[in-house]
């Protein structure tokens, strides 16, 4: 938290230190096991959503609140969190390809 929230580092207290570290560690335990079965679409979906809620995250604490300066500590996962967006959504649709072939060969 002290890398990252640079802008406003009294607002960061220990708690939401933990929190963010146990969120952060939830998403990795999801990004894991989407990494581990690629082709369970739940999965893969609620996946991408971890990384818009990242950008989300991490966007709003730098225009919205403030809270946070344009700094590589920050720079680092809103470029991870942009780049895994744009490459699962590009890996959703050879999904989507797959999903349909498989239909195909069961007809």
């Amino acid at each position: 938290s002290e890398k990252l929230y640079t802008a406003s580092p009294g607002l960061v207290n220990g708690l939401q230190a933990r929190t963010f570290g146990v969120w952060t560690l939830l998403s990795s335990v999801i990004r894991c096991l989407c990494a581990i079965d690629i082709r369970n679409k739940t999965l893969y979906h609620i996946t991408l959503f971890t990384f818009f809620l990242a950008l989300a995250h991490f966007l709003s604490e730098v225009f919205v609140y403030r809270t946070a300066a344009l700094t590589i500590g920050i720079m680092a996962p809103l470029m991870v969190a942009s780049f895994s967006i744009m490459g699962m959504l590009i890996g959703l649709q050879y999904l989507e390809v797959e999903a349909l072939s498989q239909n195909k060969k069961k007809n």
